[in-house]
């Protein structure tokens, strides 16, 4: 009560009040009158209330001016003495304050907040757990002041400098931002920030990034929409190619389309010179730009979004890569396929299915590397499934409308060479002078199918190679097998046209596709019939080869010989 009389005098006497080195001692008692005084009425006792109000003010901010000082002076032992005294006064919230403001001097002399953080709340949760009684709180008041104040400012001035001016670098810096956002919060999570430090430190991370977030996928899909149409305009122009309206209904699309469907001649294909219209380095680009686009999503998508979010990047891709790149292409090079009728075509369409098949191949990756991971999970994995088969399905249509009139222009092609091919090839008139191994004819059809079974196994992997190879080879043996047809053979003719059918199965043995070579096998066995003598021909159509065959087949090869009528050889099949 000495104390409280001084206050009720107006007359401070005591040595403490005045005493710096008693300021703890000082601390206490003002404290217990403060409390005193609120109990006492105001009518009263206003007069000492307020002096024992503004003793209690000027002794707090001595305490929190010598807790300044020690803290600059790096005295851990003095500091953690005025904060336990400032604990039980209204002001020790300001101490912890000051403290935060500060221990962040000088801290921030590099040039990368982030790792500037780190390192001070490294230095700082130390220092923290000695001075003050509660550390957590501290702890998690200064990463609350940095968030707020030096990382906000610093992601604000990153984003609103380029979210207008310059997309590409926006979308960057904000992967980047909140990247490094969200792994400092992590190393964060080592210090004792109270009970639920994951939620408190996700909506310091929310607080900062919200409104950047809400409009990321917006901003994404048109800067990919942009970017994409971007990199297709810039490989037509460097290829002077103004692109063709595809399916807009002229009556030269038409033309084109029946062609492309038929082999009916409705006018030239249009001439590409050779190009295939398809890109490494454009489809390299677009990938390139889907894959950041990918990582960006899982980043700054929320959960619950984020495959919805991906699977509209997988549709841009789709447009950009499958629509407007390949499947363009392919139309192009549907059109310039030359009409099955045509001499010395250059047949560019395999080049386009070997290029396409590559393609199509690293898009395939993309989307399982990337794509799945972030749809596997939901409902939209479906939808991306669905979507994939529709635009393999669409291509192989065209693909496989392109490789079978190529295939038509190849016999086509055969088949003009083989005009060359002379009646008095096979009935040669002087029988005793032929030095001839095999035709001229039959010499370039094998050196020209040799070349295009070469070119198909460049242009085809896998399974393809082989199915393609067999339909080439069924029509090469359907092609020579009517030719054959259309000529008499004297005896040495008949020999002439045997070797003639060894050198195209050797030519077959090329396609290694064992139906091709068993169908050469049996046309080498018909045109034995050309040779064989008349008493053995019945034994020889029954031999191995021949016996299954139709007795109309084996007949009408018979007839080709020019002694069919002088040896009466009808009476074998009658």
């Amino acid at each position: 009560m000495t104390y409280f009389n001084e206050f009720l005098d107006g007359d401070l006497r005591s040595d403490v009040f005045y005493n710096s080195e008693k300021i703890k001692e000082a601390a206490d008692i003002i404290q217990k009158l403060h409390l005193i005084a609120q109990e006492l009425p105001f009518d009263r006792f206003a007069d000492v209330k307020a002096k024992i109000a503004s003793k209690y003010h000027d002794l707090e901010r001595q305490l929190i001016q010598e807790f300044t000082a020690a803290q600059r002076r790096g005295e851990i032992g003095r500091m953690r003495e005025v904060a336990a005294v400032l604990l039980h006064f209204k002001g020790y919230a300001h101490c912890v304050d000051v403290y935060i403001k500060q221990c962040q001097e000088g801290a921030y002399m590099r040039n990368d907040v982030f790792e500037d953080t780190a390192a001070l709340c490294q230095r700082v949760n130390k220092q923290v757990g000695e001075v003050f009684s509660s550390p957590e709180t501290v702890m998690a008041k200064l990463i609350q002041n940095i968030f707020e104040n030096k990382l906000q400012a610093h992601v604000r001035e990153k984003l609103d400098e380029t979210r207008h001016s310059d997309v590409e670098q926006y979308l960057k810096n904000l992967y980047d931002l909140y990247t490094r956002t969200t792994a400092l919060a992590t190393k964060l999570t080592e210090f004792n920030l109270g009970s639920d430090k994951h939620t408190f430190l996700s909506k310091l991370i929310k607080s900062i990034f919200s409104s950047y977030l809400e409009s990321y996928i917006n901003m994404e899909r048109e800067y990919l929409r942009t970017r994409g149409a971007m990199i297709l305009q810039r490989y037509y122009d460097s290829k002077n190619h103004q692109k063709r309206s595809i399916g807009s209904g002229s009556i030269q699309e038409l033309k084109e389309r029946i062609r492309q469907r038929t082999n009916l001649p409705l006018g030239p294909s249009i001439d590409t010179h050779g190009e295939t219209f398809l890109s490494p380095e454009l489809v390299v680009n677009l990938l390139q730009e889907t894959r950041h686009a990918f990582e960006r999503c899982h980043k700054l998508s929320d959960p619950s979004d984020l495959p919805k979010n991906a699977f509209s990047i997988f549709l841009l891709l789709v447009e950009h890569l499958c629509v407007e790149h390949i499947d363009y292409a392919l139309e192009i090079g549907l059109a310039a396929i030359p009409s099955s009728d045509a001499k010395n075509a250059n047949l560019y369409f395999l080049d386009v299915v070997q290029q396409a098949n590559s393609i199509f191949h690293l898009f395939d990756k993309q989307f399982n590397d990337q794509l799945m991971p972030l749809i596997s999970s939901s409902p939209k994995l479906a939808e991306c499934l669905h979507k994939k088969k529709e635009v393999i399905e669409q291509m192989e249509v065209k693909l496989d409308t392109g490789i079978d009139r190529t295939l038509n222009c190849m016999v086509g092609q055969m088949k003009h060479i083989l005009t060359e091919q002379k009646k008095t090839d096979f009935r040669p008139e002087d029988e005793n002078n032929v030095m001839i191994q095999y035709t001229s004819a039959c010499s370039k059809v094998c050196v020209y199918v040799s070349r295009q079974v070469e070119h198909v196994r460049k242009s085809m992997d896998g399974k393809n190679v082989d199915t393609v190879l067999t339909e080439l080879g069924i029509r090469f043996h359907r092609l020579i097998h009517e030719h054959l047809q259309q000529f008499s053979y004297s005896s040495m003719g008949g020999m002439l046209a045997i070797c003639d059918v060894a050198e195209y199965r050797r030519c077959a043995k090329d396609f290694r596709v064992p139906l091709v070579l068993q169908l050469f096998d049996t046309l080498h066995a018909l045109c034995n019939l050309l040779v064989v003598a008349p008493d053995n021909l019945k034994q020889v159509c029954s031999g191995e080869q021949l016996t299954n065959l139709d007795r109309n087949l084996l007949h009408a090869f018979v007839q080709l010989r020019v002694d069919y009528r002088s040896a009466r050889l009808g009476r074998h099949f009658s």
